[in-house]
């Protein structure tokens, strides 16, 4: 026997508390009758979610993949822009996505069907670090590295700041703990720099580690 929210949480890659909601909402049926918090299934049990079946069996998963330019983090394309999908074979296009990468960034991103793995990566109380090579269209002035690692940048969604390290001329590395959208970019493109390569080389525990541009692999957790 399983607890419901526990089967729901591993299919459908969200937490259990999620999955309790839908449940306690009851968007949630077993055998055809109306699921209740706590409840246990077995393997004969016909599970629907929002009245669509959810009976396919799975382990849990998670991979690493390193994400090249161009790809954007969505199961859909945008434009002429391939989705991440595209570098999985379909027997894993179930996983979902840990956090994302912009289209024009590069370098790791974690996929899995552990709603509980993604909300522990993701969510900011964990303060996961994020560690990104970094490269722009101009020596940054050392006031303006001060600045961002000390102070910080104000954005229009808040304070904006993150470690910045020296690598060469116009290379710098990135230590970060937050993961708000292209907040990078915003921060450096507010005090007039480009951003001309950005890669992610660790999220959390994982690093890319020797891992080629578009492959994945699968990662121990």
């Amino acid at each position: 026997m399983t607890r419901l929210n526990k089967h729901i949480a591993l299919i459908l890659g969200i937490s259990r508390r999620e999955a309790d909601s839908l449940i306690d909402k009851k968007q949630v049926s077993v055998d055809g009758e109306t699921a209740q918090l706590g409840q246990q299934i077995d393997e004969t049990s016909d599970v629907e979610v929002k009245g669509e079946s959810i009976n396919k069996t799975s382990k849990l998963a998670y991979i690493a993949l390193n994400k090249p330019v161009g790809y954007v983090s969505s199961r859909h394309k945008q434009g002429d822009s391939p989705t991440i999908y595209s570098l999985l074979p379909p027997e894993m296009h179930y996983l979902k996505l840990v956090g994302r990468l912009d289209r024009d960034s590069s370098g790791i991103i974690l996929l899995t069907n552990d709603g509980d793995f993604s909300h522990s990566m993701t969510h900011p109380s964990f303060s996961k670090v994020k560690i990104y090579e970094l490269e722009l269209d101009k020596p940054l002035e050392p006031l303006h590295q001060q600045m961002i690692s000390d102070h910080g940048v104000q954005l229009e969604d808040g304070t904006s700041k993150f470690l910045v390290e020296k690598l060469d001329k116009k290379g710098y590395k990135i230590t970060m703990k937050e993961g708000r959208n292209r907040q990078i970019r915003r921060t450096l493109g507010s005090l007039g720099y480009t951003v001309i390569k950005l890669h992610r080389t660790q999220f959390g525990n994982f690093l890319l580690d020797g891992l080629p541009e578009g492959e994945y692999r699968l990662i121990d957790v």
